[in-house]
């Protein structure tokens, strides 16, 4: 059975730049359960900051699949403004493009696979690639999203090991990645000095293969957690 690790990254709109209308919407919940100003502004930073969790207000910056039976991967990552060039490191891709094409590739390499591995990616990545993909009218190729259990998914396996590491949420300190890879002995992507904090201040800054190089931190921690669980769990 042919399997794809996959993981996005993704950078929020600027709050301030958005038109009144939308920063009302974006505030209406906060401004109601902030009992002073102080509150209201910790709140206020924080929705700022977490612009890019969602499809509606953040964009997909990079995408990267890694196939462990290969061994090989690749990268699809924005750099508008800067010229990068394709290159290849470790058996990874890397892909400079818009983030149109990077969804297009994915779709487009998501047909030859029966199973996908993911950390959080039902939560997250797999629904956020859902909807950018409709707001650029590109149909995804396969259903990442039918039944949260293994037994109800008919069509693509998607494994996602947060729900399957956790017992779909019965262990009471359910942890991240990091915590996981640590228990597991396995290089946490946040070794190097980046975490998924750091994706949008790379990003203005314009350090684009930055992202692109954490990303594959979070790919090989995610398949050689899946060989744990393949292994010993499944």
């Amino acid at each position: 059975m042919p399997r794809l690790v996959f993981d996005i990254e993704t950078v929020g709109e600027d709050f301030n730049a958005l038109d009144h209308a939308t920063q009302d919407v974006l505030t209406r919940w906060i401004k109601k359960d902030s009992d002073s100003t102080e509150e209201y502004e910790t709140a206020l930073e924080e929705l700022k900051g977490g612009m890019g969790f969602s499809p509606l207000t953040g964009e997909i910056v990079v995408i990267g699949v890694y196939d462990p039976d290969k061994e090989q991967g690749a990268v699809y990552f924005q750099s508008p403004d800067v010229e990068a060039k394709e290159f290849t490191e470790d058996g990874i891709r890397f892909r400079p493009m818009s983030e149109k094409e990077m969804l297009k590739n994915f779709w487009d390499g998501a047909k030859e696979y029966d199973e996908f591995i993911t950390f959080n990616g039902r939560m997250f990545d797999a629904p956020f690639l859902a909807v950018r993909s409709a707001i650029y009218k590109i149909r995804p190729s396969v259903d990442l999203m039918e039944g949260r259990y293994l037994y109800q998914q008919r069509g693509v396996r998607h494994i996602d090991l947060f729900d399957q590491l956790t017992f779909y949420g019965a262990t009471r300190r359910k942890g991240g990645l990091h915590l996981w890879s640590r228990a597991f002995g396995i290089k946490s992507p946040k070794e190097d000095g980046v975490t998924g904090d750091d994706v949008s201040r790379l990003f203005k800054e314009k350090k684009y293969i930055d992202i692109a190089r954490y990303n594959v931190g979070d790919l090989k921690a995610t398949s050689a957690l899946y060989g744990y669980w393949d292994k010993y769990l499944r």
